[in-house]
């Protein structure tokens, strides 16, 4: 009998689709002379002094699993730096993970039970409605709107709640649409959350990002640390995204669980890479605020150029991304891209790549040198005007 692989992957993955985000960095890879403004990735090299204590760890021949929640020095400087966003944990609270998609992964394969539902917002990262589904949980999308800065509302909320509902996914600031949540926001998906008794996925990758005000996190209003999973991590704050370590925080029995399912399935975060953060939240606080200075002067530079051109496009509060809108120019999100690519060989995300309301919107990432982003806006300006 002839062998055919398709027998043999599960469904769910054969019916996954691809990363959107993916499909134009693979493209744009071939290209030599092509601009890409389509990777959420910094610019800037991980400090140097965060570099040199992962060297000396590797000196040190430091080389060893370190326990499976992570070392104890390092979770407990987690537990320092959270304090910043007013949010109170032990390190019995925090598990340290392989980048903060790993940390989601664990949050919805330990709490899911088949048929669950989880609500999340969109336009929003790739991976939530992925881990959702291999969790066996149903994903429940509510479309934010551009007109209210992609903020989540109360009444969209309530809409989508049934009683299978089990969690909320909140990520802010947002990734792809830069949107932020106030404090008084967030009082109000707080109130339904423990009204409803549901639980909440907090994703806070980017809460360093904040360039209006004060980052709020959902976990730090009254009584919803306990039913509420931080998500956060080294990638966009420190520039240590190949490094992959991200953590979480939460219920003390809800981590204990989650801890269970990444002993069998990681083992332990790269030691190498927990030594280096603890030199980065140690005394990487200089850094962030020179990256956050350069992102606020980029962000404002791209945003004012969309909006010149007649793209429209209001100024994101947070992350490293704009959010464009298309629609004027007659082409779907993904046709927009394609031609930009092949026209002016500029590469941007379409908006469908975060969810189906993403239509008519682009994602931009501003987390490129002001020399890049410019020659970029010229080359888009010149592909908008041919049309």
């Amino acid at each position: 009998m002839n062998f055919n692989p398709d027998n043999f992957i599960n469904k769910t993955v054969t019916d996954m689709q691809p990363s959107g985000i993916r499909k134009f960095f693979d493209i744009v890879a071939q290209m030599s002379d092509a601009i890409s403004l389509g990777v959420g990735e910094p610019d800037f090299i991980t400090p140097w002094h965060i570099r040199e204590e992962g060297i000396y760890s590797l000196e040190k021949g430091r080389t060893y699993y370190t326990s499976n929640a992570g070392l104890l020095e390092l979770r407990s400087e987690i537990c320092n730096y959270i304090k910043k966003f007013d949010l109170d944990y032990s390190p019995s609270e925090a598990l340290v993970t392989v980048g903060g998609s790993e940390a989601i992964d664990l949050a919805m394969r330990t709490v899911l039970n088949p048929g669950d539902e989880v609500i999340i917002h969109e336009p929003s990262f790739v991976c939530y409605k992925p881990c959702v589904t291999l969790a066996g949980g149903v994903p429940v999308t509510i479309e934010t709107k551009a007109e209210n800065e992609f903020r989540l509302t109360p009444e969209e909320l309530l809409e989508k709640i049934t009683p299978k509902t089990k969690m909320l996914v909140l990520s802010y600031p947002n990734n792809p649409t830069g949107a932020t949540m106030s404090k008084e926001d967030l009082e109000k998906i707080a109130k339904i959350a423990i009204e409803k008794d549901i639980l909440v996925l907090s994703d806070e990758i980017y809460a360093e990002l904040t360039y209006v005000g004060k980052h709020c996190s959902i976990a730090s209003l009254p009584q919803m640390k306990e039913r509420t999973i931080v998500v956060n991590g080294f990638s966009k704050a420190f520039a240590m995204t190949g490094w992959r370590l991200g953590f979480a925080l939460g219920n003390e029995k809800i981590i204990k669980a989650m801890t269970k399912v990444h002993q069998y399935a990681i083992m332990s975060s790269p030691t190498t890479s927990q030594y280096a953060a603890i030199e980065a939240l140690k005394n990487g606080e200089l850094s962030i605020n020179t990256m956050v200075s350069e992102y606020d002067n980029r962000r404002k530079v791209i945003t004012e150029g969309f909006n010149r051109m007649g793209l429209t496009c209001y100024q994101p509060k947070g992350a490293f991304y704009v959010f464009p809108c298309i629609k004027s120019t007659g082409m779907t999100s993904e046709e927009f891209c394609n031609k930009l690519l092949e026209s002016q060989k500029v590469a941007v995300v379409p908006g469908t790549a975060f969810g189906a309301s993403g239509e008519g919107f682009v994602r931009v990432s501003y987390a490129y040198s002001i020399k890049q982003i410019n020659t970029a806006l010229e080359r888009i300006k010149l592909f908008v005007e041919s049309l």
